[in-house]
């Protein structure tokens, strides 16, 4: 059976929603708020940690602010299809990726009134006072929104180096 273009999307979103929704459970289940494991001493621990606000906690504690701004980008995303090349299966990946990430720190949003992070990658400087030095905690859906907006943006470069000058057209799906 040949899957359409809409069954790929919301195959891809699904699966990004329902990974990210089982691992935050799983988080809930084995830590306590605040809590973290070391998993590799020195570059990677295991945390529960919620975020009220974006991405590096910008605009910290505006949870139902940018609740609001996940819904108008899913409600954009939707309007403005057409505008992305959804006519390979890479762009409906990337597609499906970024909806499905959207979606599941929107719930979390709704459902615990912040965004569960739970993988912090870090370093601690040589000499130094034992303090770290790390990358922002993140989850599945943030993943997924990353990986999928940059193959968006991919393919919209490459659309855009058409030998002709001009992208090819967009299929409306």
């Amino acid at each position: 059976m040949k899957l359409g273009a809409n069954q790929r999307i919301l195959g891809v979103a699904a699966a990004v929603l329902l990974l990210d929704q089982v691992t935050k459970l799983l988080v809930i289940g084995l830590l306590k708020q605040w809590d973290q494991r070391v998993i590799v001493d020195g570059f990677f621990k295991f945390v529960h940690w919620g975020n009220t606000g974006a991405a590096w906690s910008l605009f910290h504690g505006n949870n139902g602010v940018l609740a609001l701004v996940s819904v108008v980008a899913l409600a954009i995303l939707a309007w403005a299809r057409h505008k992305f090349d959804l006519r390979t299966g890479l762009g409906q990946f990337a597609y499906g990726l970024v909806t499905g990430g959207i979606l599941g720190n929107l719930i979390d949003r709704i459902r615990v009134g912040h965004v569960i992070d739970f993988l912090y990658f870090y370093i601690r400087p040589r000499g130094g006072d034992g303090s770290e030095v790390g990358f922002p905690a993140f989850n599945v859906a943030d993943s997924a929104i990353c990986v999928g907006v940059f193959l968006l943006i991919l393919l919209s470069w490459k659309a855009g180096q058409d030998p002709a000058g001009e992208a090819p057209p967009v299929a409306r799906v």
